[in-house]
């Protein structure tokens, strides 16, 4: 846009720099501007209303920061003064849906307003009311507040047509444990009294950075957390500490887990359910949140009852004295059908159109039994369902209950998560069961037990008329034409309106369910909560076949229309909608929510784009400072902690935690140095057995404490190298702009970290479209080797060469694929997680989606692939290498059959979500399927 002057930049924002003057009475409240009728989502877009920020609808105050008025399509500003209660340092988060931003100035002024924390800038970001750590613009940095002063704030909050809105800001002081408080009236006061002014009265109203277009960071960042910058990223580059000043800190101690597999009998592909995460601090944002409109594996709760009540479970509306709740009257009245009559989550996924799409060999391979490598026993036709000893029964969340039986075993990749056509969703809608009719008995005898995740007790309930007329009744202030419930959609985010719950449950009429033993399954409504317009109606007598579909005289919308044109035909008035009377001062409560420590280490192969799992904070903090005591003990306190980049925790309920602790440490009168070493914190009385599991011992009696809590010691043979040589073997055929890009990636590697202790292997099945060899040459590696073969692509066969090339048994070998971006750290990180005997590494990679880049990613973690693994050539030799008799003219399943064995050879195998760790999209056209003219293979 052209500015006044022809100058190209905002003209100088005229900010409020003197306040009006303050009075005790303030306290208690504070001044909530309100901009309704306004789409979008982002708080972007609601500075683009002409009216923003001086000419609000509304001026109202709000007594304290947690508003939810239950609308749709409105903005709110939100601003006064903030009261600390005690000096010290605060930290901030802000919590809403949709977006929003938290402002706050370094004193009473508006115009020294910054912004310190909020939930997303794109619009489709949101967080659940509670959950204040789902992103990491959420919780601002500690700031230094003193009790005698007030600081001016600002909170903006904008929301769309669509979920259930919220806004609320939390606070808490600057200790680990401490969980966020909503900040209420005790600690706010109003920026002015605006009761007696009127709307054209706009001097008084504040204008500070957050208010003014101008005053929005013009260089916006990516909307994805995990693109932010980490201090995991670059901790590698920090001098790391001398093995031998560690040897003494810890006393030594035995280490096997009982998860571990030796010599334990697993049916074919089984491996996989016997893989468990580890936990992890601080958060390293892996958790695709961008991505959650399409995929919402965090909020499990019944879907009928998020559809109906959104977060009700998590927040309670803040009521006056005599005052009935409403949300408490319709969720007794709420109907709970049959859950026999809905999909479960398998047959869901059934139904979805859009999985990936893979070649019949793979699917045959992952999906046909075959006899295992290790037993020879006969094929069976249905997939393993055995459990390993310690797991019986299915893990599952104890809050948010995902399933009620062992989790589903994808033979198969896993399905990219839904793209949604139409709108972003935000619950889920559950399909009905087409042609499922029950006996009037049995309808009258059951004891419709609600879903699983919701917490209500059995209801009487009312009538239901099955027999739907003509027309179905409208209702006054809600109008809607949703989806068919028994239709295969996209999900869908409901909205409800306070106006609308009431006419929703009184215009049905609700009764008792009967049925017409004479009418056909055709002719059989569907029962359910939903308003009659939402249900797929049956076909009513005198309706023609070619109305069933969308938009068709079926439709709601259409009868409604045909309706309004009989009233007008017939003389009569339009009739006229309610307009309710909207509660801008609602508030409510919450609990502080984290769903990430919800979790279980279980490996959940329906959640796609969910993160690495979230250790407590006060958990990590206490094994740190119980290391941090016992170095500084043996050193003479010579050392001081500077920072905890990176805590790794594998749990093992019977015999302690393993742990990984990345430290960065000051040496007094030294430099900065890093700590990266393992752990063991062994519970008391457990007994270890040695590397061999025979000749259990007990703990030694110095590594237990006089209190009965778990002592750390150091772990027997599981010490990481930090310069041993990992070889990356990568097969290639025809692939001339992936080999080139691949060449590039780990010359900058090279650069980036200056470590040369790789190599890189590239097996290549006489390609015709480059010369591999000679790019080799050209690219300014460390080392490489070059393998010619003959005959069709083997992937198999190919890694198994690039591993028999390696000569050192004491090296770590990458089973690679060649489209593949790695991180500044992944050398790092394979040979953190690769030791000799003890520990190999299947980092999880994210596959990006078609149209997406490192720069943008959206996609999904390959949460059931180990196609890429690391682990030393000594027990891959063990192991057995690749199956390359097998898997001679396919790939898709190698990478589950060598998984099986290297478990059964009693190696553990990490299990880790990457940043910046990604897999390209690539066309799979003209690769490997068509087969060689040349008949015979040579080796």
């Amino acid at each position: 846009m052209l500015f006044p002057g022809g100058a190209r930049k905002p003209p100088p924002l005229n900010l409020t720099h003197q306040t009006p003057p303050w009075r005790e009475e303030f306290k208690g409240q504070v001044n909530l501007h309100v901009f309704e009728d306004w789409c979008g989502g982002a708080v972007g877009h609601l500075r683009r209303n002409l009216h923003f920020p001086l000419f609000p609808h509304t001026r109202t105050t709000v007594t304290k920061l947690a508003v939810s008025p239950k609308w749709k399509n409105y903005g709110l500003r939100i601003f006064g003064f903030i009261h600390p209660a005690r000096d010290g340092d605060i930290q901030f988060s802000v919590a809403s849906d949709d977006n929003s931003e938290f402002w706050l100035s370094l004193d009473e002024s508006p115009a020294a307003a910054q912004l310190v924390a909020f939930v997303g800038k794109t619009g489709s970001e949101w967080t659940a009311p509670g959950e204040f750590t789902k992103f990491s613009s959420q919780v601002s940095k500690p700031r230094r507040l003193m009790a005698s002063r007030r600081y001016y704030f600002e909170l903006l909050h904008k929301q769309d047509d669509k979920g259930s809105d919220h806004v609320e800001v939390g606070w808490r002081a600057f200790l680990p444990g401490l969980k966020f408080e909503i900040i209420g009236p005790a600690h706010i006061s109003l920026y002015t009294d605006e009761s007696s002014l009127k709307m054209d009265h706009v001097a008084h109203v504040p204008q500070s950075p957050a208010s003014h277009v101008g005053g929005y960071p013009l260089h916006e960042e990516s909307s994805v957390d995990m693109l932010h910058p980490d201090p995991r990223d670059t901790f590698f580059l920090t001098p790391r500490m001398e093995p031998l000043s560690l040897e003494n800190v810890l006393e030594p101690c035995a280490y096997a887990p009982t998860y571990v597999l030796k010599d334990f009998p697993i049916a074919r592909y089984q491996g996989l359910q016997f893989v468990y995460l580890s936990f992890i601090y601080p958060n390293d944002h892996t958790r695709l949140t961008h991505m959650e409109t399409d995929n919402k594996c965090f909020y499990r709760e019944s879907p009928l009852y998020l559809e109906r009540f959104g977060f009700y479970k998590y927040m309670k509306m803040d009521k006056e004295e005599g005052e009935e709740d409403e949300e408490e009257v319709q969720r007794r009245a709420f109907l709970f059908l049959n859950p026999d009559d809905f999909l479960d989550d398998e047959e869901e996924l059934e139904l979805l159109d859009n999985l990936e799409p893979t070649d019949g060999s793979l699917q045959q391979s992952r999906r046909t039994p075959t006899p295992a490598a290790s037993t020879g026993t006969p094929a069976t036709p249905t997939p393993p369902t055995s459990s390993p000893p310690d797991e019986q029964t299915p893990r599952h969340s104890r809050a948010l209950n995902w399933a009620s039986r062992p989790l589903p075993l994808f033979l198969g990749r896993a399905p990219p998560p839904r793209t949604a056509e139409k709108s972003p969703s935000k619950v889920y809608v559950t399909r009905v069961r087409p042609g499922r009719r029950a006996s009037p008995r049995a309808l009258r005898d059951s004891p419709w037990p609600p879903f699983p995740g919701v917490f209500l007790r059995p209801k009487p309930l009312p009538r239901v008329q099955l027999r739907v007329p003509p027309h179905p009744p409208r209702t006054q202030g809600y109008r809607t034409g949703g989806p068919k419930v028994t239709e295969l959609r996209p999900p869908v985010r409901v909205q409800t309106t306070q106006g609308g719950r009431e006419g929703h449950l009184h215009g049905q009429g609700l009764t008792e369910p009967t049925v017409d033993l004479n009418s056909s399954v055709e002719t059989q409504p569907v029962t359910s909560f939903l308003s009659l317009s939402q249900v797929s109606r049956p076909q009513l007598p005198g309706e023609g076949e070619e109305g069933e579909e969308d938009g068709a005289p079926g439709d709601e919308a259409t009868s409604e229309d045909s309706e309004e044109e009989e009233e007008q035909a017939a003389g009569r008035p339009l009739g006229r909608w309610r307009e309710d009377a909207i509660d801008w001062q609602r508030t409510f409560s919450v609990g502080a929510m984290d769903f990430e420590l919800l979790r279980s280490d279980w490996n959940d192969l329906r959640c796609n784009v969910s993160g690495n799992l979230q250790l407590p904070e006060a958990e990590a903090v206490d094994v740190v400072a119980q290391y941090m005591e016992r170095l500084n003990a043996r050193h003479g306190g010579r050392f001081s902690l500077l920072r905890i980049v990176n805590v790794e925790k594998r749990r093992d309920s019977a015999r302690g935690s393993r742990f990984l602790l990345e430290l960065e440490l000051q040496e007094r009168g030294g430099g900065r140095q890093r700590l990266s070493e393992y752990v063991f914190l062994r519970l008391p009385g457990a007994r270890v057995g040695d590397e061999d599991g025979e000749s259990p011992e007990p703990p030694p009696a110095a590594s237990i404490r006089p209190d009965s809590r778990p002592e750390l010691c150091r772990p027997l043979h599981l010490a990481w190298r930090q310069e041993v040589m990992v070889h990356f073997i990568v097969p290639v055929k025809n692939q001339a702009r992936w080999v080139v890009q691949f060449l590039a990636d780990m010359t900058a590697l090279r650069v980036q970290t200056g470590d040369s202790h790789f190599n890189i292997i590239l097996v290549d099945f006489e390609s015709e479209d480059m010369d591999v060899e000679r790019a080799l040459r050209a690219a300014q590696l460390p080392r490489y080797q070059y393998l010619r073969r003959t005959g069709n692509f083997e992937r198999s066969a190919g890694l198994q060469a690039g591993v028999d090339a390696v000569e050192d048994p004491s090296s770590i070998v990458f089973l690679c694929d060649l489209h593949i971006h790695f991180p500044p750290n992944i050398l790092d990180s394979i040979r953190k997680h690769c030791v000799e005997g003890k520990l190999a590494f299947a980092p999880v990679v994210m596959r990006l989606g078609c149209g997406s880049s490192p720069w943008d990613p959206h996609g999904y973690w390959e949460v059931n692939g180990f196609g890429l693994f690391g682990i030393y050539k000594s027990d891959f030799d063990r192991v057995g290498g690749m199956n390359t008799e097998e898997f001679r003219d396919q790939w898709g399943g190698e990478d589950w059959e060598l998984l099986d064995r290297v478990l059964q050879a009693g190696l553990e195998v990490e299990r880790l979500r990457l940043r910046h760790f990604y897999h390209h999209y690539h066309s799979k056209r003209g690769m490997w399927a068509t087969r060689s003219r040349k008949g015979a293979r040579t080796q």
